[in-house]
């Protein structure tokens, strides 16, 4: 076993957007098991949006990271030593092992994956936390009915793909947002979107409000949120009366982007058409987890729902990766190979 193990740690707090100076990569000693804990090389670790928040102080849902902290992920790997009688080495597991080569975590803290059953990637995208996201944020507040139209952003990406995939079966008229033709191609022909927008070749929030109405000649039954600023703004007006915003993300604004989008316009929103607004976050609702895989891991192994995947390689790469991401060059769920 080594002794010791690369590490990305966060160097600085960004001052409004991230840049490759606020992270660093070191090597670091790995240390020995303790008892109930396992050593885990990471195969493959996930970048998420989430990330971004994390990289700033004050008080969240979740902690931030600390200068000089390996910054947050979770990932895929083997285990390589084990003091605990559920895990032996050559074991694949699924944890938050952060942005490094290793890891010495509780066994209780992580879960087997069975690598027969479904690729390892797929517990970190489709069958994992933005999957599950996707599908319980639409059950459970978006309350779709067939004859409806949802509206969802970041349409090629992990959550926007299955949002849409899922409402699609459930009999709704889906129309998605992304940036660039390919994406928005990729929306209606691999995903089966009824439409897909551009939003950067649209440019404004108006021009972005005016293509939608033509694509929702009924109006919006569902926005699900994901990335706030101009699209939220854009959708805000379309609305229909008791629509549902389920609430996940809003990564354009994680950068301090501007918009003219007001708090007295989003609550006359709310109020004169009587929607639901529910933000959540996955994190606390794992107890349906169970009931997520047995709905849609059936539906991936038979290709009824489709997901990409972009792989970047080396866990230098990865700032330079999260970066790009964070302005959607990313197409799929985007995943970093470190082995």
């Amino acid at each position: 076993m080594p002794d010791q193990m690369q590490r990305i740690v966060l160097a600085s707090r960004p001052e409004a957007q991230a840049s490759e100076d606020n992270f660093r990569l070191e090597v670091a000693g790995l240390p020995q098991p303790g008892k109930g804990e396992v050593i885990v090389k990471v195969h493959y670790m996930s970048l998420d949006p989430y990330m971004r928040g994390r990289m700033n102080a004050g008080k969240s849902y979740a902690a931030p990271v600390e200068i000089g902290e390996t910054m947050t992920a979770g990932g895929v790997g083997e285990v390589i030593a084990s003091n605990s009688p559920d895990f032996v080495p050559g074991d694949f597991a699924l944890g938050m092992f952060g942005w490094a080569s290793h890891a010495c975590i509780r066994a209780s803290e992580i879960r087997k994956l069975d690598p027969q059953m479904a690729p390892l990637t797929t517990a970190l995208g489709v069958l994992g936390m933005p999957g599950f996201t996707a599908w319980h944020g639409l059950q459970a507040y978006g309350r779709p009915k067939a004859g409806e139209t949802l509206v969802v952003a970041a349409a090629t990406g992990p959550v926007g793909s299955m949002v849409g995939q899922l409402a699609k079966q459930a009999g709704l008229r889906v129309v998605g947002i992304a940036g660039g033709e390919d994406k928005c191609k990729l929306a209606v022909e691999a995903f089966g979107f009824d439409s897909c927008l551009d939003h950067r070749a649209l440019g404004s929030a108006e021009a972005l409000s005016a293509a939608l109405a033509a694509a929702c000649p009924d109006g919006i039954d569902i926005y699900y949120e994901n990335v706030g600023g101009k699209v939220l703004e854009a959708v805000l007006p379309l609305m229909n009366s008791f629509g549902r915003i389920p609430v996940c993300g809003m990564i354009a604004w994680y950068n301090s982007a501007e918009t003219e989008l007001t708090a007295p316009a989003i609550w006359r929103s709310v109020l004169t058409k009587f929607l639901s607004v529910n933000g959540f976050i996955i994190f606390n609702h794992y107890d349906r987890y169970p009931e997520f895989l047995q709905q849609v891991a059936p539906k991936i192994a038979s290709g009824e729902i489709k997901y990409l995947e972009d792989i970047a390689e080396g866990l230098e790469n990865a700032p330079k990766t999260f970066l790009s991401m964070m302005q959607g060059g990313n197409t799929g769920k985007q995943i970093v190979k470190l082995v």
